[in-house]
């Protein structure tokens, strides 16, 4: 006697990086067959709900669709389906890509060094939106046994660590501060901290 039911995808998730969102869940295992799975989306002000692209896809993890704009509040949807059985529906709770998305830490593409200065060329981890306020919070420090850290916020991607003693060798470790919408600012992951010598005077 076959069971007419289907158990639904279990360790539904929404993963989001740097504003890039995937759903993903475990796979449903059944004795026979390939399960298939299908994700939808609605935001707080549409009551419809929307395709994804993953109707009846074998993966196990879903793109959300670039289209949507980081502060909307989304639920998705998933179901497992097999043949003619289709499992009941999983509901994530409420996703907002602003608020729930972790930020990687900036790119350094380039450091120049002066006697006094070290001068920094950063990519955000992100492409920005028209309209993002987004600020680069740097810690450095002397490369000693009881290093002291000191701070620098700048808002522009080429700037200078000032100040500096000559031919010393300082670190540096950057994190991006988003401005969102609330007026809070959301924490970046720091970078890996890199350290440059200053230049012979």
């Amino acid at each position: 006697e076959t069971s007419l039911h289907l158990p639904a995808p279990q360790n539904v998730e929404i993963y989001s990086y740097n504003f890039q969102s995937l759903l993903r869940w475990s796979p449903v295992v059944v004795k026979n067959g390939s399960v298939l799975y299908t994700a939808q989306y609605k935001t707080a002000f549409y009551e419809e709900w929307s395709g994804m692209g993953c109707a009846r896809t074998p993966q196990t993890q879903c793109r959300l669709p670039a289209g949507l704009r980081r502060r909307w509040r989304l639920v998705l949807r998933l179901r497992a389906e097999l043949g003619s059985l289709s499992s009941p529906w999983v509901l994530t709770p409420p996703f907002v890509a602003e608020a729930n998305s972790t930020l990687g830490p900036p790119g350094v593409s380039r450091v120049r060094a002066s006697p006094d200065s070290l001068h920094l060329s950063l990519s955000p981890p992100f492409p920005p939106e028209p309209g993002d306020l987004l600020q680069y919070l740097v810690s450095y420090w002397e490369n000693t046994s009881s290093p002291t850290e000191k701070k620098l916020v700048e808002s522009k991607t080429l700037f200078q660590i000032g100040n500096l003693k000559e031919s010393t060798l300082y670190c540096f470790s950057i994190q991006v501060q988003l401005k969102i919408y609330s007026g809070h600012f959301l924490q970046g992951q720091r970078s890996v901290p890199e350290c440059h010598s200053t230049a012979l005077g």
